[in-house]
């Protein structure tokens, strides 16, 4: 008897623990599956940063990224990825041209005349040319590729050929490769103009003394030394470029008050100050420009001024927001505008079209979002609103030029 109630205490409990083991079981594999639906929302949809691209308002970059995508996957074969990038970029750029021909030749006849003092820091792709006169191409030497691993020398004929159309130029943004002198710089020089120079789209300026020369903004001059700079760019340089084919206008980065007196002694034919956030940098500052453009003038220098429509980068940099410069619907980029033209320069640039990771960028945009990230639109206003501020400070300054040469 006693053995008998043993053994059935002993099965209830048994089947209790299988009971409330199962629940046990049926509760955490629940959770599981709720935690993987929750990763599965955050995931971002591409690797990386994010697209900024993904607007629908460039569907060949959406094309391009995804070929990068594919070619980046180890199962491919590297030589005939090369191969097939090449020419699918350049299918792409002649289809798209023979689609929308008849649109275009409209936008032609719509568009108003390039102003070739108005130069846009631009990077990696071409995109909506409408309202810019000079393309300033971000630019590495072939073999090399910026931190997103583009090849950005292989893009160079699809970007001239486009701004052609729209009679735009493209001029250079050298960045600040790895052992970039003035060894490297000379026979970086010599490339592009033998193998760009003679491209209808390619940049020259016209010097006061007459001279039509290639123009090649320098980013990060201030890296190199000035003795370093002047074998390149002064007369009596070991390396000299002047007087040479390969001679023309180079601009250097100014970041600090000193790099003036550096700059002029490298031998640089100018300087420009790049960063669109007003206050960051003594260069970036404007109510500097108006003391940077009589050290130029004394020295005979050109002076560049940048202007951008706004700064925030704590996509990529949380730790900047104290850098972040609202766009105040448009009020900051006119700002910058109105100091440049107090100063009177022979060229302004304009930072950025689309560098969309530090948020200086002035083409089109609508909302979007990738991942976690949420790209910047400009919102209540129209997607192309500083495009049409640019087309708008463009004839402004043009008209001003016309009454400082009178």
């Amino acid at each position: 008897m006693l053995r008998t109630c043993f053994w059935t205490l002993n099965y209830d409990i048994m089947a209790r623990f299988r009971r409330r083991t199962c629940v046990i079981l049926l509760l955490f594999i629940l959770f599981i599956c709720s935690i993987m639906m929750a990763l599965k929302t955050l995931r971002p949809d591409r690797a990386g940063f994010g697209d900024p691209f993904g607007l629908g308002l460039l569907p060949e970059l959406q094309q391009r990224t995804t070929l990068l995508e594919n070619k980046q996957n180890p199962q491919n074969d590297a030589k005939g990825d090369s191969i097939m990038h090449t020419n699918v970029l350049h299918s792409i750029a002649v289809n798209n041209m023979k689609a929308s021909m008849a649109s275009e030749v409209k936008l032609e006849e719509e568009l108003p005349s390039p102003n070739y003092n108005f130069h846009v820091f631009y990077y990696s792709w071409y995109g909506n040319p409408q309202f810019d006169g000079v393309i300033a191409l971000s630019w590495y030497p072939p073999g090399m590729a910026d931190e997103n691993g583009e090849p950005t020398d292989d893009l160079v004929p699809i970007i001239l050929d486009g701004a052609h159309k729209y009679n735009l130029k493209v001029t250079f943004h050298i960045e600040p490769y790895k052992d970039r002198d003035d060894r490297s710089m000379y026979n970086n020089v010599k490339y592009i103009i033998d193998k760009y120079g003679g491209h209808p789209a390619f940049y020259r300026h016209k010097t006061s003394t007459g001279r039509t020369l290639p123009m090649f903004y320098v980013y990060d001059s201030y890296v190199t030394i000035p003795e370093i700079w002047a074998n390149l760019l002064t007369v009596s340089g070991s390396q000299s470029i002047r007087s040479t084919p390969y001679d023309g206008l180079f601009i250097a980065l100014l970041v600090e008050e000193k790099h003036k007196h550096e700059i002029h002694r490298s031998g640089f034919d100018g300087i420009y100050t790049y960063f669109a956030t007003n206050g960051f940098s003594y260069g970036s500052s404007h109510h500097n420009w108006a003391s940077l453009k009589s050290f130029c003038d004394s020295n005979n220098l050109m002076f560049v001024p940048s202007v951008g429509p706004g700064y925030v980068d704590t996509s990529i940099r949380p730790w900047n927001n104290h850098n972040t410069r609202n766009r105040v619907n448009g009020k900051y980029y006119e700002t910058a505008y109105n100091a440049a033209l107090l100063v009177r320069p022979e060229i302004i640039s304009i930072t950025s079209f689309n560098e969309w990771h530090e948020g200086t960028q002035i083409e089109k945009a609508i909302p979007k979002k990738t991942g976690q990230v949420v790209y910047l639109d400009y919102k209540p206003h129209k997607p192309n609103i500083y495009l049409e501020l640019t087309l708008k400070w463009s004839e402004k300054y043009r008209k001003e030029k016309e009454q400082w040469l009178m």
